[in-house]
């Protein structure tokens, strides 16, 4: 399952990654897998075959930044 896949495997997702509008990734989204970050991976980038089967985790973390 690709990334860009994840808003229609889990509705609620829907908005939070992607602008609805735009379809632009959002600021601050960062992915975790493989105990890596693989953030600026390309949105449609085959996930590992453990991701996909739920053996290994895949993490959406939504930065928090400011003063």
């Amino acid at each position: 399952m690709a990334r860009s896949l994840l808003e229609a495997a889990y509705p609620a997702l829907r908005g939070t990654i992607r602008d609805s509008r735009t379809q632009v990734r959002r600021p601050m989204i960062r992915f975790f897998f493989n105990e890596e970050d693989h953030s600026d991976d390309e949105l449609d980038a085959p996930l590992p075959d453990a991701v996909v089967k739920g053996e290994d985790p895949f993490i959406v973390l939504g930065a928090i930044a400011g003063g």
